[in-house]
């Protein structure tokens, strides 16, 4: 399973529309896109990495308070084992009614042997 489709099942479970890049149907009051940032191997002694970290900023659009969604959203993420790396507000979008949050977030996949 990969960040994404994990992140995209995570999402829907809480009912919240979601989008990989570009939210391209017509926008809901609340919806998230998801945009891909790094999959990194960490330095290993043996230069062998056991782990591939995949990194994702899921962003939180929203015309009304925010904030029960982002805790919502963050407690699924905790609960699923993800690590969060950062939250930040990023902006309230005049032209759209939007406030955009950001949310960070990490996962650890086991190489196969």
């Amino acid at each position: 399973m990969s960040i994404l489709s994990e992140l995209d099942t995570l999402l829907d479970d809480l009912s919240i529309p979601v989008a990989i890049g570009v939210f391209s149907d017509v926008p809901p009051n609340e919806y998230c896109v998801l945009t891909p940032l790094a999959d990194v191997f960490e330095v290993f002694c043996d230069n062998a990495p056991l782990f591939d970290t995949h990194e994702v900023r899921l962003s939180l659009f929203s015309r009304g308070n925010y904030l029960l969604t982002k805790e919502k959203i963050t407690t699924a993420l905790l609960e699923a084992e993800f690590t969060i790396i950062n939250r930040l507000f990023v902006d309230y979008e005049n032209n759209t009614g939007y406030y955009h949050i950001a949310i960070d977030v990490a996962k650890y996949y086991e190489m196969a042997e």
